[in-house]
């Protein structure tokens, strides 16, 4: 009963978070315009001699139907574009997609996004637009001035007319935010969006990796950043001696209005004076009036034809404004009790899961032990204590330690098994002869040369028996021992290089 309860009053928080979010975003979302005078994108970006409708463009800038390229990969290149038309809002919203390619592995130098109170020059210091400037300059620099490995950067700078660009820290010591992202050589092109709203700018930026418009991530936000109320917007580029080509695709500029603005005109439109209203007015009176003039003599001339009340005539086809509002009121309250039934579900699913868990939890007691039930005959209630995970783990590396151990004693036991048929071969061989390490032929060997050896030093020891060392086949006892040492030396060497080549005939197996 009480899990019950929170689970209610859980849900019911949820629900009025959720109604909250809502509200606010409705009331805090501001209204949005495109601007098409200071835009452009693909196709037909460009006209035949290569102008770009409603903006000027400068230097080295080449324009085609599909992108507009500031500086191409060679050296010292620079251009510029900047709008016509000076801003007629005060907040706007800026969204840029651009390559920046090249073949080396560092750039230079790179990109700028500028809002000035004046238009730069096509051929300048900073980035290919001229120095000290009043406004902002968003820059995308790629090369490495300072040498401190931070690029490539994004930076933001806001100039009062006054201050030069410090070239030789690239400009750190004026940045308002930066964030350190890599642009060039992507697969996809990269994306920046550029946000100024009730005086906080903020930059958001895609880095090319994905074509997702939800991979967004902000780069920096800044408040308190006050511009001038009207400018140009621009874009600029340049190269040094290192190259990339700065190509940008499209320009899309938004003007954003807090909620309750009325918008202005489009386009700077001339409103009409209250004497011109009158004379319009009166003419449209003067045009119904012949209209319902015509309609009455319409009806005279075909009384067939009136079958329906000529002021309801047209109703099913129109809706007015209050079944407008109401349609709408009631969509939107449509969709909210979708999202709120959804949310519903998902918190019941929840709950239910955590109650279970509880559970759970709740019929294992202290120790890892079990409630196991009887069989439905009456028995009372076992403790059973369940095996856990690290004495599984034990057993299982017991095992595989028993298993190793007896693959060892099984090369043991056939090492000794054809250690164990060498010798009953060699017994066989010479029943009464005694194994030895050297083997049976070397022991036989010995044996006849010990008994050759007795007999000459009995021989020796018999003058009577000694032949005659006159005769020319006489050998004297010195020559027969080291001709028999030499023999004795030259079978060991023998045995020894035999049983070498059987140990390692014996690996094979």
């Amino acid at each position: 009963m009480v899990n019950s309860i929170m689970a209610a009053e859980v849900r019911w928080l949820y629900v009025f978070t959720f109604l909250l979010k809502i509200l606010y975003c409705n009331g805090s979302v501001p209204h949005r315009r495109f601007e098409y005078k200071y835009s452009f994108k693909p196709p037909y970006l460009a006209q035949k001699d290569g102008s770009i409708p409603f903006w000027e463009t400068g230097g080295n800038l080449a324009a085609s139907d599909v992108s507009v390229r500031l500086a191409s990969s060679m050296r010292s290149q620079k251009g510029a574009m900047w709008s016509k038309m000076k801003t007629t809002f005060d907040w706007w919203e800026v969204d840029i997609i651009f390559r920046i390619t090249g073949r080396g592995r560092i750039g230079a130098d790179g990109l700028a996004f500028w809002y000035t109170e004046d238009k730069g020059d096509y051929n300048g210091e900073v980035f290919g637009s001229s120095d000290k400037w009043k406004g902002l300059g968003i820059f995308f620099d790629s090369f490495d001035n300072d040498n401190k490995h931070n690029n490539p950067y994004i930076m933001g700078v806001v100039n009062d007319g006054t201050m030069a660009f410090d070239h030789a820290n690239d400009g750190a010591s004026q940045q308002l935010a930066g964030c350190l992202r890599d642009f060039r050589n992507k697969p996809f092109p990269t994306r920046a969006r550029i946000e100024y709203y009730m005086n906080t700018l903020t930059v958001l930026f895609l880095g090319g990796t994905t074509n997702s418009e939800q991979d967004f991530e902000v780069c920096f936000r800044k408040e308190n950043v006050y511009l001038p109320k009207e400018g140009h917007f621009g874009l600029s580029a340049a190269t040094g001696g290192l190259a990339d080509d700065h190509d940008v695709i499209h320009f899309l500029t938004t003007s954003l209005y807090p909620p309750g603005t009325p918008l202005p005109q489009q386009g700077g439109a001339p409103r009409v004076s209250p004497e011109e209203q009158q004379k319009l007015s009166q003419e449209y009176a003067d045009y119904q009036r012949k209209l319902d003039q015509q309609k009455e003599e319409y009806r005279k001339e075909h009384p067939e034809a009136a079958t329906k009340d000529p002021e309801s005539e047209f109703e099913d086809w129109y809706e007015s404004d209050s079944q407008r509002e109401l349609r709408q009121i009631f969509s939107g309250q449509s969709q909210m009790f979708e999202q709120v039934r959804a949310l519903s579900q998902k918190l019941d699913e929840v709950i239910g899961r955590q109650e279970r868990t509880l559970s759970m939890l709740s019929s294992i007691p202290t120790g890892g032990a079990q409630l196991v039930q009887g069989g439905g005959s009456g028995q009372p209630v076992q403790m059973i204590d369940t095996i856990r995970r690290h004495e599984v783990d034990a057993v299982i590396n017991n095992q595989n330690s028993i298993i190793g151990l007896s693959k060892e004693i099984r090369n043991y036991i056939v090492d000794v098994h054809s250690r164990t048929d060498n010798i009953l071969q060699n017994q066989a061989r010479a029943p009464t002869a005694q194994v030895q390490s050297v083997g049976y032929d070397m022991v036989s060997l010995v044996n006849e040369l010990r008994d050759g050896l007795n007999s000459i030093k009995r021989e020796a020891t018999n003058p009577q028996a000694q032949p005659d060392c006159t005769a020319p086949n006489c050998v004297s006892p010195v020559v027969l021992v080291a001709v028999a040492i030499f023999q004795v030396a030259v079978i060991l060497l023998y045995s020894i290089y035999k049983d070498n080549k059987e140990a390692q005939a014996k690996k094979f197996y």
